[in-house]
């Protein structure tokens, strides 16, 4: 089974200094059609305003990766951590039994374009902990790089969820394939540019629900980001 839902049925949010796009239902955007899938409960595509962005907050109990498009997101958490995050890093933060974070655009005249994903975790109740790491952008082309994962494997970061994610840069004749256990679901959202999930067409911001497919199949590329996930059921 695969289902194809279009950018423009996101969840929409616009207050001022940030715009979203919501895959999944999140704070004033609600649809019971989309409250996750498997273990994936949130995408959200933000655009934060130059000298603007989120005061500190708390979370707790869930696994929160941010994704960096453009711009760069300063990152200040109750840990002791005072990270920059710029396009080609992946942030992982286990929130646990609960961290307090801000996230910033200190940058002028350029807004901070990232992806905020969240997976629940495997267990509930452990310490809080973070990670961040580069992955180049020659990890990615024609291939889908491990970003993510439950054990930190082929120098992925590791987080508290049976969850992986993966990618990827694609364009032209460039292929690339990743095999899906029987029993999982797995989820592709299309970050920028074209490209087909199994023979099915997507473009910028398309993501593709996927359950019963026993491997996720990227070709007919265009300029294509693209992340893949391996999700429980």
């Amino acid at each position: 089974m695969l289902m194809v839902r279009k950018s423009a049925d996101r969840g929409h949010a616009d207050h001022g200094w940030l715009r979203s796009n919501h895959s999944f239902s999140f704070a004033g955007y609600y649809d019971p059609r989309f409250m996750g899938w498997g273990n994936l409960r949130v995408i959200n595509e933000d655009r934060v305003a130059p000298g603007t962005g989120f005061g500190t907050h708390g979370h707790r109990d869930m696994e929160i990766i941010s994704y960096v498009l453009e711009g760069n997101l300063a990152h200040k958490d109750s840990m002791g951590h005072i990270e920059g995050l710029p396009p080609g890093d992946v942030q992982r933060m286990s929130a646990g039994t609960g961290v307090q974070h801000s996230e910033f655009n200190h940058a002028e005249g350029a807004e901070t374009h990232f992806l905020q994903i969240w997976i629940e975790p495997s267990k509930t109740g452990i310490a809080p902990s973070y990670a961040q790491k580069a992955f180049p952008d020659v990890e990615k082309r024609g291939k889908l790089r491990l970003v993510v994962s439950p054990d930190g494997a082929d120098g992925s970061l590791s987080m508290t969820a049976d969850a992986r994610m993966y990618a990827g840069l694609l364009d032209g004749a460039e292929t690339a394939e990743v095999a899906i256990a029987p029993g999982r679901k797995s989820y592709v959202y299309v970050v920028k540019g074209e490209v087909a999930v199994n023979g099915t067409p997507l473009h910028t911001g398309d993501a593709a629900y996927m359950d019963q497919e026993t491997a996720v199949k990227l070709d007919q590329a265009k300029n294509a980001e693209v992340l893949v996930f391996d999700l429980e059921s």
